[in-house]
């Protein structure tokens, strides 16, 4: 199977820990035949890789000038991170009016809202994924609860590669996105779904991007591992809103019309 990209709206620069700079991205994006990228560097929590806020300034900068020069919709955008149970992300609202797009998921490096957090929700997913132990049900209820806060309480475009190093019920989560309107991320650097979930968040009424999560421009619009999976799952094609010449209507921009 081979995904006819219209956009990318994951990719990362030196403003973490990405190695191409905003317009390497999107020069590469153009040269994919891409109509829009999203440059989504890690949110400002990330301990390790996250976006310093006196550089925000700089980043809009870099896009609105790869736009002019490039003739590609460059989007100023965020991987915020989730904080905590209660779906507090990092992208505050003082926030919005620099960002383009919202996009947010669950990172192990995270300065989280608390310290019943840290142990919960931090500790709990560490040590799951590090003994290779079955997720206890309590963990997966946690994290669910956590994905679905978020969506409910931030206007979220994308929420970025549910479920990994964050064992969810991936079809609930999914069942929230749709009614809430983000869009559930496919994303073709990390294996985040099981064949089985990817079927069951198809058919959950959501809608869906493909993303590639690129640390390097040489991944710019990679999907290769999506189709790989997608050859394998019976999967509703036509709710992917960025393939096939289609662009997605996200939340994050009406949000802020109507404020």
């Amino acid at each position: 199977m081979k995904l006819a990209l219209t956009a990318d709206y994951h990719t990362h620069t030196p403003y973490s820990h990405g190695k191409g700079t905003v317009a390497e991205n999107a020069a590469r994006a153009r040269e994919l035949g891409l109509k829009q990228i999203g440059i989504t560097d890690h949110g400002f929590a990330h301990l390790a890789f996250g976006l310093k806020r006196k550089a925000v300034p700089s980043l809009i900068s870099e896009c609105r000038a790869a736009s002019r020069e490039l003739g590609i919709d460059v989007l100023v955008g965020m991987e915020a991170n989730i904080l905590g149970e209660d779906g507090s992300t990092d992208m505050k609202e003082s926030d919005y009016e620099n960002f383009d797009l919202f996009v947010c998921g669950k990172h192990v490096l995270v300065a989280y809202a608390s310290a019943r957090d840290w142990w919960h929700y931090f500790g709990g997913n560490f040590t799951a994924d590090k003994f290779r132990r079955k997720p206890p049900r309590a963990l997966v209820e946690r994290n669910t609860r956590a994905y679905i806060a978020m969506i409910r309480n931030n206007p979220v475009d994308i929420l970025s590669h549910l479920g990994y190093l964050c064992p969810a019920d991936a079809a609930e989560v999914a069942k929230c996105a749709a009614d809430y309107g983000t869009y559930i991320e496919l994303n073709s650097k990390k294996t985040h779904l099981s064949d089985e979930e990817l079927y069951a968040v198809g058919r959950s009424g959501a809608r869906f991007v493909v993303d590639s999560d690129a640390h390097s421009v040489d991944r710019v619009g990679d999907a290769k591992r999506v189709e790989e999976q997608l050859s394998r799952v019976d999967f509703p094609l036509d709710r992917i809103d960025n393939i096939d010449g289609r662009l997605p209507a996200f939340r994050f921009a009406e949000y802020k019309r109507r404020r």
